[in-house]
Parts: structure tokens; sequence; C-alpha cells
């Protein structure tokens, strides 16, 4: 089976918490037989799509994930960045042709429950591993 290139965008912001999902991400990568061929760092879940954009244009990327925990603040301010980066985050996927799988835990959780979701990691892995297969049979 052919092996997946995942370019993987990480927000700096819950640093702690996103370094463990990009952890958990390369092995899974590694478990499906793919691999995480570039990592790009972010401040935070809000700048997401310049960087994406950059390694959708990248013909030596079939696949990009996101990793990224918003956590929740005295304000709404989570709600927001999280709302407008998914809706992002779709767009350029249906622009470039390519998957990008969210691996952004939250809105509206605590640091603990932040920890408690580093999985989502595996689950952005799976999804454009198996969504860049599938549309290769299209």
């Amino acid at each position: 089976m052919e092996k997946v290139r995942i370019g993987a965008v990480v927000a700096e912001f819950n640093y702690d918490i996103t370094q463990m999902m990009l952890k958990l991400a390369e092995e899974h990568a590694k478990f499906l037989g793919s691999e995480i061929t570039k990592v790009v760092p972010v401040p935070g879940v809000f700048d997401m799509p310049l960087a994406i954009k950059k390694l959708l244009e990248d013909d030596n990327i079939d696949a990009v994930i996101t990793l990224g925990a918003v956590i929740e603040g005295a304000t709404d301010h989570d709600q927001i960045v999280a709302q407008h980066a998914s809706r992002k985050i779709a767009d350029l996927a249906l622009e470039y042709d390519k998957p990008v799988a969210l691996g952004i835990s939250g809105p509206s959780m605590t640091r603990l429950e932040a920890h408690q979701r580093v999985d989502y990691a595996k689950r952005a892995v799976e999804a454009a591993v198996k969504m860049y297969r599938r549309l290769k049979k299209l």
C-alpha cells in the first residue's frame, strides 16, 4: 500500500499538549504505513490556515493534519478561534483537493480535558490516510 506523505501543522499554544499530540501522530502514521514528512509549528490554532495552504501547495505532501488544543477561557474567545479555524481548514481542503484532517480538540474544555483528548492526533492521522487512499480510488 502506498505511503501517504503527511504534513502536520502544530499549534505552539498549549505546547505541552500539542507536543504529545505530535508524538502520537508520528507513531500512528508509521503504524499505518505512512509518514509525517513535514512539521510546521504555528503560534496558535487561529494561525493554522496559511501554513496549511503552503503545505497543500507542496507536491510532496499528500494530506495535512492539524494539531491543537483550544481551551476555555474567561471569554468566548475559544469558540471564535475554533469555529473560524475549522471553517477555513475545511475550505482549504476543498480548494486544493487534498485531505486536511482536524486534530484540534475543543472549544469549551478544561486543560485536564485537553490532556485526556491528545488521542485526537491519532484520529486526525487516521482520517487523513483514509481520505487520501479513498480519494485515489475515485
